[in-house]
């Protein structure tokens, strides 16, 4: 039982931890808090489906397109809207209030488009893998092995490419990273461009880990992925990534009968969040965020 909760928390914090990444990319490079990323993944995760369900394509291409289209969903929006707002210099609130209007509207336009009826892809529900005493369906194998070889490509990517380490140095200072020569319009497109690769990977995998999805089911994502991304200090790629590992296993372990009897499943998220605000006391910065002094 033990066992098979802890699998169940590597899945549901694998889709946290690709989450986060994205989230924490963007805010680490522009200060925006893109409340609007619940709903690119579930546009993803829509594209998918038109791919893997009308159009019987496999779940690697169904995949792979969105999470194409979600990057070119991100491109588009930094065109249309961040980059005129950072023209105007905006401020924080300024880009706050944008984000939860964008957010809103990106809802209500998948509704429109694709109807409020749950969508699900053509994997098989009643196929079972056994490993000891681990049961995983097929769609858990598939949502975990495509994050776990995602979570090491976008680790190398960010320690061993020269892309990796620009993102990393506008992240940590973006002036000094424009004076040191770095094209930071460059650098922000490539950012919005992984980030909304990202996006639409675990877009595809929360809706296969759900079985079934519905175009609104990103808001219900959004909240845990932005604990993840606090939880491993804001800004941080590698803490995002510990953050929503940490924050999955949280969720799946506290339901386990060994820990004083569990908590109702219900309630897992409550429990995330109480665990989020007990570790902030004990470490504001986050796991991986840096201290910073008055």
């Amino acid at each position: 039982m033990f066992s098979q909760l802890v699998v169940n928390g590597l899945v549901t914090g694998s889709v946290y931890a690709i989450a986060a990444v994205g989230v924490s990319l963007v805010y680490g490079i522009l200060r925006l808090v893109n409340f609007a990323y619940g709903d690119m993944m579930a546009f993803g995760a829509l594209v998918a489906y038109g791919c893997n369900g009308p159009l019987h394509q496999s779940m690697v291409v169904a995949a792979l397109a969105g999470m194409a289209a979600t990057a070119l969903l991100a491109l588009a929006l930094d065109v249309a809207l961040w980059k005129p707002l950072r023209a105007r210099r905006a401020g924080f609130m300024s880009l706050f209030l944008a984000s939860i209007g964008l957010a809103l509207v990106l809802r209500q336009a998948l509704l429109l488009a694709a109807g409020p009826q749950p969508e699900a892809y053509r994997v098989d529900p009643y196929r079972v893998f056994v490993i000891g005493s681990v049961r995983l369906s097929e769609a858990q194998t598939i949502a975990v092995a495509t994050a776990a070889a995602a979570i090491v490509v976008v680790a190398l990517f960010l320690a061993r490419t020269t892309a990796g380490r620009v993102l990393r140095a506008m992240a940590d200072d973006r002036t000094l990273a424009a004076v040191a020569g770095i094209d930071v319009a460059r650098a922000t497109r490539l950012a919005w461009a992984i980030s909304g690769l990202l996006a639409g990977l675990a877009g595809v995998l929360a809706g296969l880990v759900e079985y079934s999805f519905t175009p609104d089911f990103g808001f219900q994502l959004l909240l845990p992925v932005f604990a993840a991304v606090v939880l491993g200090g804001i800004g941080s790629a590698y803490g995002a990534l510990a953050g929503g590992l940490a924050l999955g296993l949280a969720e799946e372990l506290s339901t386990w009968s060994g820990f004083a009897g569990g908590v109702d499943p219900v309630y897992k998220p409550v429990v995330a969040f109480v665990l989020l605000a007990l570790a902030l006391l004990l470490r504001p910065q986050g796991l991986f965020g840096r201290a910073r002094v008055a």
